[in-house]
């Protein structure tokens, strides 16, 4: 059996999942403000997970995996995930499920929605007995505030992106079930509708 066509065609189709997977929907624009919906940054944050910190110098590795996001009433996001640890480059045993608070800024420079001063607010132990003992909840802190600085929750397009780089974010904040950043200027008359609608 030739399983070069096959092999060829099941490339060609990863390409693409891939490429569908990694296709966003666009935000949506009104005056000043533009906003994207929670099952948008949920399917961005999919694709971004699971992350890996290592810590210690290598001693231990903490993974983070399967963010769940829920934008509640009020300015804060909620977002949880699972955690698991590995000391030594052992395999990776969980922990339990971390869930979060934060606020919410726009980073011009990264183009996206980024954590502004996240909290732990809850831990559900991976087995009975299990705590978040106090060197972990520091690893977790530490790590919190590196992903919030670094790294966004969702990125814009960046043709949506480069449009909106020479204005200036007045907030970003969490409304009605979507994330919103207000600009300086009415965006309407700025971005082309043919950007939002491919």
């Amino acid at each position: 059996m030739n399983v070069r066509p096959l092999l060829s065609r099941l490339a060609a189709c990863t390409v693409l999942l891939a490429a569908a997977i990694g296709a966003q929907a666009a935000p949506s624009i009104s005056g000043r403000q533009l906003s994207v919906g929670a099952t948008d940054v949920q399917q961005y944050l999919d694709g971004s997970f699971p992350r890996t910190q290592d810590a210690l110098g290598g001693l231990i590795a903490m993974t983070m995996s399967h963010p769940q996001l829920t934008l509640p009433q009020g300015n804060r996001l909620d977002l949880g995930f699972d955690i698991a640890m590995a000391t030594a480059g052992g395999n990776p045993a969980p922990l339990g499920k971390v869930k979060l608070s934060s606020g919410l800024r726009y980073d011009a420079q990264t183009q996206g929605f980024h954590l502004q001063e996240p909290t732990v607010d809850d831990f559900t132990p991976a087995n009975n007995g299990g705590k978040l003992d106090s060197r972990t909840r520091g690893l977790l802190n530490a790590w919190l505030v590196d992903y919030a600085r670094r790294e966004p929750i969702y990125k814009i397009d960046p043709t949506v992106a480069a449009v909106l780089g020479t204005l200036q974010v007045q907030s970003a904040q969490v409304e009605n079930g979507k994330l919103v950043v207000t600009f300086n200027q009415d965006l309407g008359a700025l971005v082309p509708a043919g950007l939002l609608s491919k």
